[in-house]
């Protein structure tokens, strides 16, 4: 398999953590997608990464779907439950973070690529909200357990701890760290890794 995508991505840092925790062996090809000679179209007809082409030469796209699929091909480290409410569970805490990301990124897209006499602070603001409240509803649900769907460590860790980790490292502003002792109990956690070690992100 080969692994398209960013060492900033936290989506892309997603796959990679799933992939190191699994065992599984990729190579991984940095591509950027703003780059004006990018050829990320030819694999994704969206422009995003990660795309994962497949040894077949087929490409699957989108997160979401690739981490899911990746758990299915080896029984180390299993990261969601077979099927079920314990399932549902591990994807909405995925689809909570992923989409806390969506908003952070299109506030950080907002700010840099355009001019800052067309930038909106209301719709910022709007942006940053999403952030805000779903820090505040991460920490609620995680409470005092280990982990985030309870005892075990899942994927519902791995889409928090990329989440947060992308915060810290594109919004140090936002004092999650401070606002949510559990929150950040659990990344200092998630941090001894050693998928998250190898996959800290960077410019």
């Amino acid at each position: 398999m080969k692994l398209i995508g960013s060492l900033a991505s936290p989506y892309v840092r997603k796959v990679r953590v799933v992939l190191a925790e699994k065992k599984l062996d990729y190579q991984f090809e940095l591509e950027n997608v703003w780059a004006p000679d990018t050829a990320i179209s030819t694999l994704n007809p969206l422009g995003k990464v990660p795309s994962l082409v497949m040894e077949d030469g087929s490409v699957m796209i989108d997160s979401r779907v690739m981490v899911e699929y990746l758990d299915t091909l080896t029984p180390v480290c299993k990261l969601l439950p077979p099927n079920g409410r314990d399932r549902a569970d591990v994807k909405c805490w995925e689809a909570l973070a992923d989409g806390m990301l969506d908003a952070a990124i299109t506030v950080r897209l907002e700010r840099t690529q355009r001019p800052i006499e067309l930038q909106s602070e209301d719709w910022i603001a709007r942006q940053m909200r999403k952030v805000h409240l779903g820090l505040a509803a991460l920490s609620e649900k995680l409470g005092e357990q280990a982990y985030c769907a309870g005892k075990n460590y899942s994927l519902a860790d791995v889409a928090v701890g990329c989440t947060l980790g992308w915060l810290s490292f594109r919004f140090p502003e936002i004092t999650w760290r401070d606002d949510h002792a559990n929150l950040a109990r659990l990344f200092d956690k998630l941090s001894e890794r050693q998928s998250f070690k190898d996959t800290v992100p960077s410019a």
